[in-house]
C-alpha cells in the first residue's frame, strides 16, 4: 500500500487525545460515608473487570477512528500491477495548458490552472517517485519527480506560453510513443484546436482531462479605431471602442475608463449580454506632439487578465507636398488644411534638396520631363515617397515621359492621338468605397451621382491597380508600386478643356488621399501578441544605420525584459517578427543601440477572452470513433474521476477508510449504550 499525501501522517499524533481522555477517567474513586441508606432505592453494580474491558474497547474504537480519518486525507492506494508493467522504463508525458483563459475560476472557485496543476501533481504521485516525467512544452528532457513538481509550480507563473492545441500537435520522440500523453486544459474553442483534433493520427495515444470552469461573464476590448487617420494635437478625436462579452453570463453596468498617460480622459458604464458587442465613442485630445500611451480599463471580475487594453496615439507630422508645373493646380486644396505643407515650383526653379524631403511630388501637366528631374523622382519612390503624374494635353516630348515611366517601373504607356481637337469625353465611374484607397472617405452614397467627365490622353497595360475607372472600362487613376513608394498616374489633364474633375466634389478627397498614402507613419495603435510580424516605417536618419550586423539589431524592451526579434528591411520599412517568448501584454520600446525609436502596444489574442470551451461529449465527437487510444475524462462526474484515479494510481482505499471510521463510531455508541450490565435493585432497610 502507498499513500498520495504522506504529509498528513503527522495527524496520527491526534491519537494522544483519546488516550489522554482515557487516562483521566482512571482516577481513584473517593469513599463517601452515608448516615442512612434508606433513600437509595436501587444500585447499579458493575464489576471492575467488565468496566475496564468496556473502557478499553471505547479507547480502541476512538484510536482506530482517528487512524482511519488520517488515512482518508493521506489517500492510500494499492498500486496496479498491470500499470507498473506498462510504464516501466517509460517517461510519463504531461502538458498543462497555461494560456490566459486558464485563469477562469473552477467549480471549486480556484483558477482552472491551479486545478490542472493539482491534477498533474496527482498523476505524478500515483506514478511514484521512481518514475521519470516529461513536460514537452515547459521543459526539456526527462525530469525527476522533484523537478517535475517544481516545474509544475513554475507553470502557474508563466502564463500564455502553452495552449491545448499545441499539445494536440505535439509529436513524441522515439521511445515515448507507448506512454499516453496527458493534456490538462479547459479546451477552449478555437479553429486551430478543432483542426488539430480532426487531424489526429489513428495511433495517437492521449488522455484529455478537461477542466470545467464556472459560468461567468467577461467584457474585453475587441477593437479600437479613430474617426480620422491623422491625429492632430489639441483637436478632439473620436476614439471608437468596441467592447464584447466573451463569457456566458450577462454583465450589467461594467465600469470602463480611458486613460492617456496617467490622466483619465473618459469614463462610462456598459451592459453587454453574453456573446454580444457594443460600441462607444469617446472624445480624446492630445496636448503634445510626442507619442501618447493610452489604456482602456474594464473593471469586471472574476476574469481579469484582459481588463487592460493598451494602445498608442502618434500625432501626425506635417505632410510635405511639392507641385511642379507651369501653374499651381492644387494649391487651393492643400493650402486650406494645416496637415499639409504645400510648395509650388516651376520646372526651371526646382530646389532638389526640398524635392528629396517631400512626401508627395505632383507633376502637373509638364510638357516634358528633363533627365535631372526624372532621376530625382526615381529617388523619391526609392525612399518611400509618392509621385503623382498628371499628363499635359499637348506633350512636346513623349519620349521623356516614356523614360520616366521606365525609370519608375510602370511599363509601356500609350498616347491617344488627338490631332487638333480634344478627344471625346467619358464619364468617370462611381468609385468603390470598399477599396483601400477610399476606405472611410465616403459615407452613404445615393443611387445616382453626377460624376465628372474626362477626355483621356494616356493609357497603359493592366499592370497597376485601378482606383478610378471610366464608364467604358478604361483606367482614369491608377496606382503602381515602385521601389518603397507609390506612383499614381492620371489618364487626362486637369485642364478644363480635357476634364471638369477640378470642379467636382471628388477632387479634394482624392488629392487628400494621395497625400495621406505618402505618409510614413504606418504604426498601428495596437498589435496582438499572436501576430506574426509588425511593419514599421524607418526614420530617414536611421535608414543608413540599419545595416546587417550587431549594431543594427533592433530590440523590443519592456521593463527589464529584452527580446531580439528577427528583422528584415524592405526599403523604408522594417519587418519585425514577434518572438514566441513575448506573452505579456503591455508597452514595448523599439530600441537600437539603446536609443528609443518608438513604442508599440501589444495585447493578448482576443480569442483567449472567448471563454466558451468544448465539453467532453464534443471532444469525443471531434476525435471520432477511429482513435481507440484517445480517452476523454468527464471531470464533472465523480464516478468517472474515481475510475480515472484508479487507472492512474491503482486501487484507491480512502472509501474503505471512511467506512471504517463510521464503523468505529457506531461501535463506540453501541458499547456506551448497551455495554453496562444491570443487576437487581437492593431492598431498602426497614427501620427498627
Amino acid at each position: 500500500m502507498q499513500v498520495l499525501y504522506p504529509g498528513f501522517l503527522w495527524g496520527l499524533l491526534a491519537i494522544c487525545i483519546p488516550v489522554i481522555i482515557h487516562l483521566l477517567q482512571l482516577r481513584r474513586p473517593q469513599r463517601v460515608v452515608f448516615t442512612n441508606t434508606s433513600f437509595i432505592k436501587a444500585v447499579e453494580l458493575t464489576t471492575m473487570r467488565r468496566r475496564r474491558l468496556q473502557e478499553l474497547v471505547v479507547l480502541l474504537t476512538r484510536v482506530l477512528a482517528v487512524i482511519f480519518l488520517v488515512l482518508i486525507f493521506c489517500q492510500p492506494f494499492i498500486p496496479a500491477a498491470e500499470q507498473d508493467k506498462r510504464i516501466a522504463g517509460q517517461a510519463i508525458s504531461v502538458i498543462v495548458d497555461n494560456s490566459l483563459s486558464m485563469q477562469v475560476p473552477s467549480m471549486q472557485r480556484r483558477a482552472l490552472l491551479q486545478e490542472a496543476v493539482a491534477g498533474a501533481q496527482l498523476l505524478g504521485r500515483g506514478a511514484g517517485s521512481a518514475n521519470r516525467f516529461l513536460l514537452p512544452r515547459q521543459a526539456k528532457g526527462q525530469l525527476s519527480y522533484a523537478v517535475y513538481n517544481a516545474k509544475l509550480e513554475a507553470i502557474q507563473a508563466e502564463l500564455g506560453k502553452t495552449s491545448w492545441d499545441d499539445g494536440i500537435a505535439y509529436q513524441p520522440n522515439a521511445g515515448e510513443g507507448q506512454q499516453p500523453l496527458y493534456i490538462f486544459s479547459d479546451f477552449q474553442r478555437s479553429a486551430a484546436g478543432r483542426a488539430a483534433l480532426e487531424r489526429l493520427p489513428a495511433d495517437a495515444n492521449m488522455v484529455l482531462v478537461p477542466q470545467q470552469g464556472r459560468s461567468v461573464g467577461n467584457i474585453y476590448v475587441d477593437s479600437t479605431w479613430l474617426d480620422d487617420a491623422f491625429v492632430r494635437t489639441r483637436v478632439n478625436i473620436g476614439l471608437h471602442i468596441r467592447l464584447r462579452n466573451g463569457g456566458t453570463e450577462r454583465i450589467e453596468d461594467c465600469p470602463v475608463k480611458v486613460l492617456i498617460g496617467q490622466q483619465q480622459v473618459a469614463a462610462f458604464r456598459v451592459s453587454v449580454a453574453a456573446g454580444q458587442t457594443t460600441t462607444t465613442v469617446v472624445q480624446v485630445q492630445l496636448s503634445e506632439t510626442k507619442l501618447a500611451l493610452g489604456r482602456i480599463v474594464t473593471e469586471d471580475t472574476p476574469v481579469t487578465f484582459d481588463n487592460t487594453y493598451y494602445f498608442t496615439l502618434q500625432p501626425a507630422t506635417t505632410i510635405r507636398v511639392l507641385e511642379i508645373g507651369p501653374v499651381a493646380l492644387t494649391q487651393q486644396a492643400y493650402a486650406n488644411e494645416s496637415l499639409f505643407a504645400y510648395t509650388f515650383t516651376k520646372p526651371q526653379q526646382i530646389n532638389y534638396a526640398k524635392l528629396q524631403q517631400a512626401n508627395l511630388v505632383l507633376l502637373s501637366e509638364l510638357a516634358q520631363v528633363d533627365a535631372g528631374l526624372r532621376q530625382a523622382l526615381v529617388q523619391v519612390v526609392k525612399r518611400g515617397g509618392s509621385v503623382v503624374v498628371v499628363p499635359a494635353g499637348d506633350v512636346l516630348n513623349r519620349a521623356s515621359y516614356h523614360q520616366l515611366f521606365q525609370g519608375l517601373g510602370i511599363g509601356s504607356e500609350q498616347w491617344n492621338s488627338t490631332g487638333t481637337s480634344t478627344p471625346e469625353r467619358q464619364e468617370i465611374a462611381l468609385p468603390n468605397k470598399n477599396t483601400p484607397f477610399f476606405k472611410d472617405v465616403f459615407g452613404a452614397q445615393p443611387q445616382r451621382v453626377a460624376m465628372p467627365q474626362s477626355a483621356p490622353v494616356l493609357s497603359w497595360g493592366r499592370n497597376g491597380t485601378d482606383i478610378l475607372r471610366l464608364r467604358a472600362g478604361d483606367s482614369y487613376l491608377t496606382e503602381f508600386e515602385s521601389g518603397s513608394g507609390k506612383v499614381f498616374v492620371f489618364a487626362a489633364p486637369f485642364d478644363r478643356a480635357y476634364s471638369d474633375v477640378m470642379a467636382h466634389a471628388l477632387f479634394v478627397p482624392v488629392l487628400y488621399r494621395l497625400a495621406m498614402l505618402s505618409y510614413e507613419g504606418n504604426q498601428q495603435p495596437a498589435y496582438r501578441l499572436t501576430a506574426a510580424s509588425v511593419a514599421l516605417a524607418i526614420p530617414r536618419e536611421e535608414r543608413s544605420k540599419l545595416e546587417t550586423g550587431a549594431e543594427a539589431t533592433i530590440r523590443l524592451v519592456r521593463d527589464s525584459a529584452v527580446f531580439l526579434p528577427a528583422q528584415r528591411i524592405q526599403g523604408a520599412t522594417v519587418q519585425l517578427s514577434i518572438p514566441a517568448e513575448m506573452t505579456t501584454p503591455g508597452f514595448y520600446e523599439v530600441q537600437r543601440q539603446g536609443k528609443r525609436l518608438t513604442t508599440l502596444a501589444f495585447n493578448a489574442d482576443k480569442h483567449e477572452s472567448e471563454l466558451a470551451a468544448y465539453s467532453a461529449a464534443e471532444l469525443r465527437e471531434l476525435i471520432g470513433p477511429n482513435h481507440p487510444n484517445v480517452r476523454v475524462l468527464d471531470n464533472g462526474q465523480p464516478e468517472a474521476v474515481a475510475r480515472y484515479q484508479a487507472e492512474q494510481t491503482g486501487q484507491p482505499l480512502w472509501r474503505y477508510c471512511l467506512l471504517l471510521v463510521l464503523a468505529c463510531l457506531l461501535i463506540e455508541v453501541l458499547v456506551l449504550r448497551f455495554g453496562r450490565p444491570r443487576v437487581a435493585a437492593a431492598s431498602p432497610a426497614v427501620a427498627a
